[in-house]
């Protein structure tokens, strides 16, 4: 997954992904050879569901 899809999924600007990934509160990532992050879509569930059931506490 993109950084873009994330942001669609959870209805947040791509921004916030961005600084979730750069804080370290967001599901792990990894980076393609052109520099692009990605996100197995395993890993984002799996980080989800450490969050509880909707995800809400990360909008707090």
């Amino acid at each position: 997954m993109s950084v873009r899809d994330v942001a669609c999924e959870l209805h947040v600007a791509r921004s916030t992904v961005y600084r979730w990934l750069a804080t370290g509160r967001g599901p792990k990532a990894f980076r393609l050879p052109n520099n692009e992050l990605r996100i197995v879509r395993a890993d984002f569930i799996e980080w989800l569901h450490k969050l509880g059931t909707d995800g809400t506490e990360l909008l707090r």
